[in-house]
C-alpha cells in the first residue's frame, strides 16, 4: 500500500474517532451541565444512538447503487459538522435531541464506507488495516485527555466547541483521500443479502453482538459521572479512557499474529466473557484505582479484539458486492439497536447515581449471555485455514 494512501486514510479514522474520544465520555457531561436528569441523559443517548439504526442501511444502499463511497463520506462529513454547530445555542430537551439525531444520521454515513473503500484498497490485509486503524484510537486517546483537561478548566460547554473543531478536521480529510475507479458492472449488479441475513450464523453472530454492545450502555452513558461521584479528580476520565484504547492499540497491533492462532469464534467468546468479568468490577469494586485500571485493560478484549474478528466474520459472511449493505446492518442493528437499548436501560437504573451496581450488575449478565450465545457460533473452512 502506498504511503500517501496510508496516510490519507489514516488522517481520516484519526479525526472519526477522535470524535468518539469526545463524545463517549464527555457527551452525558455536557448534558448533565445542561441540568438534565440521568434518566433524560439516557433517552436523549438512546435516541442519539438510535439513529445508527435507519442512517446507515440508507447510506450504504445509496452508496450500493451508485459506488460513490467517497462522495457519501464527504457530504456525512460536511452535514454533521453543520448540525453539530446548533448545539451552541440549544438548551431544551427536544430541540438537543433533534440537533443530536440530525448531527448522528449524517454522521453514520462516514465509518462503513470508510470501511469498506479501506479494505477494499488494502486488499482486505488484517495487518495493514489494524495499522491504519490503530491512528483512530490514536485521535481517540488524544481528544479524550485534551478535553477532559479543557472542560475541567472551562465547563462543559467547551464540548461543542471541541466538537466543532474535530468534525471540520474531519471534513477537511475526507477531501484528501480517494476512490479507487469502479466499472459500471460492480455498481449495477448487486446481490441480494436476504439469505446471508437470516443465516442462522449470522443471526446467532448478530445477537451476540447487540449483547455486548447494550452491556456498554452504563459504561457509555455514566462513565464520567460515576467516577465523578466516587470522587476520582477530573483528570481521572481522560487518563482511564485513554488507558483503555492504548490496551486498544495493542491488540490492533498484534491482531493479525492473533489470528493466525484463533479462530474468530473463540475469540468472540472469550472477548465476551471478559467484558462480563469487566462490568463486575466497574460496578462493586470501582472505588479502587487498581481495580478500575484493570477494567479498562480489558477493554482491548471488549472493543479491540471483538471488533477486529467482527470485521474478519463480515468480510467472510458477505460477498463483495454486498460489504456496504453487510456492514451496515452490522452498524445499525448492533451498535444502533443494542446501543440504544443499553443506553435506556442504564438511565432507568442509574438513579442519578444511586443504581450504578445494578446498571454494571445488567451489563454482566447481558455480556455473559452473548458468550454462552458466542460458542453456537459456527466455524467457517475459511476461518479453519485462515
Amino acid at each position: 500500500m502506498k504511503s500517501a494512501l496510508f496516510l490519507r486514510s489514516s488522517f481520516s479514522y484519526f479525526w472519526y474517532f477522535g470524535l468518539l474520544g469526545l463524545i463517549i465520555p464527555f457527551l452525558p457531561l455536557f448534558l448533565d451541565g445542561k441540568n438534565f436528569s440521568s434518566v433524560e441523559i439516557g433517552e436523549i443517548l438512546a435516541i442519539f444512538t438510535a439513529t445508527k439504526i435507519i442512517g446507515p442501511t440508507l447510506w450504504a444502499v445509496l452508496a450500493d447503487k451508485t459506488g460513490q463511497q467517497l462522495g457519501i463520506i464527504r457530504l456525512g462529513a460536511f452535514l454533521a459538522c453543520a448540525f453539530f454547530t446548533f448545539l451552541f445555542w440549544l438548551n431544551d430537551y427536544w430541540p438537543v435531541v433533534f440537533c443530536l439525531a440530525t448531527f448522528s444520521l449524517f454522521w453514520t454515513a462516514i465509518l462503513p464506507q470508510l470501511e469498506v473503500m479501506t479494505l477494499n484498497s488494502i486488499r482486505r490485509s488484517a495487518k495493514i488495516y489494524a495499522r491504519i486503524r490503530l491512528w483512530g484510537s490514536i485521535g481517540f486517546i488524544f481528544f479524550a485527555v485534551v478535553a477532559g483537561k479543557v472542560i475541567e478548566e472551562f465547563s462543559s460547554e467547551a464540548f461543542t466547541y471541541i466538537g466543532f473543531i474535530i468534525l471540520f478536521g474531519l471534513f477537511l480529510s475526507t477531501l484528501l483521500i480517494k476512490q479507487s475507479k469502479i466499472k459500471q458492472s460492480q455498481i449495477t449488479k448487486t446481490s441480494s443479502i436476504k439469505g446471508k441475513l437470516f443465516n442462522i450464523n449470522f443471526s446467532v453472530f448478530f445477537i451476540a453482538g447487540l449483547l455486548l454492545q447494550l452491556s456498554f450502555g452504563p459504561y457509555y452513558s455514566f462513565f464520567a459521572l460515576y467516577l465523578r461521584d466516587l470522587q476520582y479528580p477530573g483528570f481521572a476520565v481522560g487518563i482511564l479512557i485513554s488507558l483503555g484504547v492504548i490496551a486498544e492499540i495493542t491488540i490492533f497491533i498484534y491482531a493479525g499474529k492473533i489470528f493466525k492462532h484463533f479462530s474468530v469464534k473463540n475469540i468472540l467468546v472469550f472477548s465476551l466473557i471478559t467484558t462480563s468479568f469487566r462490568w463486575f468490577l466497574m460496578g462493586h469494586l470501582g472505588d479502587s484505582m487498581l481495580v478500575m485500571i484493570l477494567s479498562q485493560v480489558i477493554h482491548a478484549a471488549s472493543f479491540g479484539l471483538y471488533h477486529s474478528a467482527s470485521i474478519q466474520f463480515l468480510q467472510r459472511h458477505f460477498d463483495p458486492s454486498q460489504q456496504n449493505r453487510g456492514q451496515a446492518v452490522y452498524i445499525g442493528g448492533v451498535y444502533g439497536i443494542g446501543g440504544a437499548i443499553g443506553a435506556y436501560l442504564a438511565g432507568v437504573l442509574w438513579l442519578n447515581g444511586a443504581g450504578s451496581t445494578t446498571a454494571f450488575d445488567m451489563a454482566m449478565l447481558a455480556a455473559f449471555i452473548g458468550a454462552i450465545l458466542a460458542l453456537f457460533i459456527k466455524v467457517s473452512d475459511r476461518d479453519k485455514n485462515a
